[in-house]
């Protein structure tokens, strides 16, 4: 997926192994983040806190090897298709009240898994519209995703089915706070 940026960076981003080749840097990243889910889930605890923290947490242990920003809120404006996502001078808000408004009123144990699968589409489709990563952050809501549903001991979920069209049309629908064409598509591949 190409990203249009608003500022004046190549499209392959500097990175500390140096890699030049778009495949190379493809393959490293796929083995950070499969190195941090395995890490996460071994460490998951029924008292595990999903915040801002531990979202920076799984992108800094994700893409450290990779990149200086691993961990570190973007500092560039982003855009996808003629879609642009919060300005990045906002994301230390957007990710505070995002923090304080849904991952903080979540409970420690479900009680349906119909109220799992809401929570998990809201704070999804939210993360992916903010976007407050440079890099990663399909990747590190999905992780997240699956470390929600393995905290209540379901299995993850497997996203590769989905359509892609109607998953970004659910991201794009949370700027009105609108979730429920994320929850339609996340039900049917979420387990519990």
């Amino acid at each position: 997926m190409k990203y249009d940026l608003h500022s004046n960076e190549s499209e392959v981003l500097p990175n500390l192994l140096k890699l030049t080749d778009p495949k190379a840097i493809g393959e490293a990243e796929f083995e950070g983040f499969l190195t941090c889910q395995l890490a996460l889930a071994e460490n998951l605890t029924k008292t595990t806190i999903f915040n801002t923290t531990y979202i920076k947490q799984i992108h800094y242990l994700a893409l450290s090897h990779l990149y200086e920003f691993a961990g570190k809120f973007r500092n560039v404006n982003l855009s996808k298709g003629g879609f642009a996502f919060p300005a990045a001078r906002f994301l230390d808000a957007s990710m505070a009240t995002f923090d304080q408004d849904v991952l903080t009123k979540m409970p420690h144990k479900y009680v349906s898994s119909e109220s799992l699968i809401k929570d998990v589409a809201i704070v999804h489709a939210e993360l992916l519209f903010i976007h407050p990563f440079r890099e990663g952050n399909g990747r590190t809501a999905r992780i997240l995703a699956n470390l929600m549903v393995r905290k209540q001991g379901c299995n993850p979920i497997d996203f590769k089915d989905v359509d892609f069209d109607l998953y970004v049309k659910a991201v794009q629908m949370a700027a009105g706070k609108k979730y429920k064409l994320m929850e339609d598509l996340i039900k049917p591949i979420c387990f519990c």
